[in-house]
Parts: structure tokens; C-alpha cells; sequence
């Protein structure tokens, strides 16, 4: 007997599509379409200000989008960010919004809140379903902490870790709430390449848990090594998406990164304004110094030669020939009397009067 295999095509976990975003006449993110499939991990790029965390706030019901609309296996999300996360979305944020005065064991805990189903009367009480829930909370929440490796941790105030291990806990606090996707916003900002690769492994174990990843990086080497598939944001509009390969060979993304416009590039007509206006200023202004100082040092020395060779010897030398050393005028035959005419006038009538006062006092006596 046979036994055959089938491939079943992977399901779609999230779908957004038309996603667009403004804010007044600002356009932060203009039809954007992204799917993410059960079991993968999908990588958002893009230059600063490209719309990335706009985007997130869209999926996850901070923000509203204007057009279009995101959903989750097949159901359109509320745009209530508790509601998303009872959907079973999850995520962090760029800056860590850790309960400082919490212990690393109640910051999990706080994540389970949308799991559990006891209510206000049940938690007053603490009757045994409460403590039955709250046993169960605790027991999860310590896996967790195991997980990411800070169960030997659980007592410690959360703002007592070290930046990495803060890092984690967020992530942990996120999967609290039992997601099928989690959203991560710059995982590996301000760590250490060591914490990075750790960061690396625990994203991998957390798909290997069946949760889908979408994950907001600027470490390249980070992003490309860890996505199944890569989408780049320029400008609020999706640039291009593929494979890890396919997108960091992309001419239009390496453009993008180093700043260089390409054809059809969102923003290229204003761009090429800017640029032409910021030529033709520097046109004027490396041609307004030239006109201003030919003129200035051509006359400097008439003027200031005869008054001040002592304290500007540079210019006498090179534009006044008949005051140059007798090294450079070798053709000149009262060349050994150069030195006197290093006097200024004022120091010769100085001397003249001085002798003639002299000669004066000599008559007198």
C-alpha cells in the first residue's frame, strides 16, 4: 500500500491591500499590497521616512488608513489595536515600552490579558476559577521566559536588564498573547552583533512555533539573512518584493539606499527641481568669489606693499618683482641694496630727522 503525499499551497495569514495612509496633505503610504503566509518570515525595508512604521501602525489598528484594508485568515480587522490583538496579532515597537516598575514575570503576564476570560467580580473574588486562570497564566508566562531565556530573570525589575535582554522580554510579553503573527518593529536596534545573531535565532524558533514573522530591520545582513521573502518601502509606495537575492540586487533599491533618483522614482520631478535649483545657486556662488577677489589681490600689493611688507611677505614676493630677494632677480645689479628698500618711507624720514637733530645738537654745543 502507497501512501501519498500532498502539498497543501501556504495560507494566507495577512493580506494588505490598497493600504494608503495621509495625513492631511501628507501621503505616508500609498497603496501598499502585502500577504503573509502561515509560517514564513517576510522582511519590510526601506530608507528613513519611507512609511515602514506607518505601514505596522496600519496593520496592527494604531492608525486608520484612509484607502484600503488589512485582514487577518479571511476577516477584515476592527481598527481597534485591542481588538487586532485578540485576532491574534501581535507586536513590538522601535522604542521599548517595558513596565519599568514591573518584574520581568509580570511584563509577560500583562501580555496574557487577552487570553484569559475571567472578569472584573472573578479577579475581586479570587474565587478558584480566577486562581485556576491565574496558575495557568503564570506557568505559560514562565515557558515563555524559558524560551527566550530569562527565566532565572523572573523576579528582576524589567528595567534592571541590560538593553538586549529588554529586547527579549518585549518579544516574549508579545507572544504572550498566543498571536499567529507577530510584527516586529527594528528587533536589533542598538545591539551588539553578538545580541544580534541571538535576536536571529529567536525569530527563527518563533517560526519554527508556527507564528508568522514580519519583521522592520535596517541591518541588512540581518534582514536578508533571516526572510523568506523581502519587500522594499520607498516613499510610502512598495518599490519591490522577492527573494532575499532578487531585492538586494535590485538597481532601484541600491538607489534608493545611497540617494540617487531612478527613472519613475516617486517624488523624481520635485527631486530634479531641487536639484536644479540647488545647482544654479552653486554656480552664482562659486562664481561670485572669483569676480571679487582677482580684482582684491591684484591691488592689495600697490596699497600695501610700501606699508606693511613685514607682516604680508608672501604677496610682495610673488607679485611686486622689483621687492623679491636677490636669489630671484639675479639679473638686477644693485641687487645687495634689496634690503633697504625693506624699509617703509615712515622709518626713513624717522632716520633723517633723527640725524638731523643730531647734527643739530652737535652745532648747539
Amino acid at each position: 500500500m502507497t501512501h501519498m503525499t500532498t502539498t497543501t499551497a501556504p495560507s494566507p495569514v495577512l493580506e494588505a491591500s490598497g493600504v494608503t495612509m495621509r495625513f492631511g496633505g501628507l501621503t505616508a503610504v500609498r497603496s501598499v499590497d502585502l500577504t503573509v503566509n502561515s509560517g514564513e518570515i517576510v522582511g519590510l525595508i526601506g530608507p528613513n521616512g519611507a512609511g515602514k512604521t506607518t505601514f505596522f501602525n496600519c496593520l496592527t489598528g494604531l492608525y486608520v488608513p484612509t484607502e484600503g484594508k488589512v485582514s487577518y485568515k479571511g476577516t477584515v480587522l476592527p481598527p481597534k489595536p485591542h481588538l487586532v490583538t485578540s485576532a491574534g496579532i501581535a507586536r513590538t515597537f522601535q522604542n521599548i515600552r517595558l513596565f519599568a516598575n514591573m518584574t520581568v514575570l509580570e511584563n509577560v503576564l500583562v501580555g496574557r490579558h487577552t487570553r484569559t476570560k475571567e472578569g472584573l467580580w472573578s479577579a475581586l473574588l479570587r474565587g478558584p476559577g480566577f486562581r485556576k486562570a491565574e496558575a495557568t497564566s503564570r506557568e505559560r508566562a514562565m515557558e515563555l521566559l524559558e524560551f527566550i531565556g530569562l527565566a532565572h530573570k523572573a523576579d528582576h525589575l524589567s528595567r534592571n536588564l541590560p538593553y538586549g535582554e529588554q529586547r527579549k522580554l518585549e518579544i516574549a510579553r508579545a507572544m504572550a498573547s498566543e498571536p499567529g503573527l507577530l510584527l516586529l518593529d527594528e528587533p536589533t536596534a542598538g545591539m551588539n552583533p553578538q545580541e544580534t545573531r541571538a535576536t536571529e535565532d529567536l525569530v527563527f524558533a518563533i517560526r519554527d512555533r508556527g507564528i508568522a514573522v514580519l519583521v522592520i530591520e535596517h541591518d541588512m545582513r540581518f534582514i536578508f539573512n533571516l526572510s523568506d521573502r523581502v519587500a522594499c518601502l520607498v516613499q510610502g509606495e512598495k518599490l519591490v518584493e522577492g527573494t532575499s537575492d532578487v531585492v538586494q540586487g535590485d538597481e532601484r533599491v541600491i538607489a534608493a539606499y545611497l540617494g540617487t533618483p531612478f527613472e519613475g522614482a516617486p517624488g523624481a520631478d520635485e527631486l530634479a527641481e531641487v536639484e536644479a535649483a540647488e545647482a544654479g545657486g552653486a554656480t552664482t556662488a562659486a562664481t561670485t568669489p572669483a569676480e571679487t577677489t582677482v580684482p582684491a589681490q591684484a591691488t592689495e600689493p600697490a596699497a600695501e606693499t610700501d606699508t606693511a611688507p613685514a607682516t604680508e611677505p608672501a604677496e610682495p614676493a610673488t607679485e611686486t618683482p622689483e621687492t623679491t630677494e636677490p636669489a630671484d632677480t639675479p639679473d638686477t645689479p644693485d641687487a645687495p641694496a634689496a634690503p633697504a628698500t625693506t624699509e617703509t618711507p615712515e622709518a626713513a624720514q624717522d632716520d633723517a630727522s633723527a640725524e638731523s637733530t643730531t647734527s643739530k645738537e652737535g652745532n648747539a654745543q
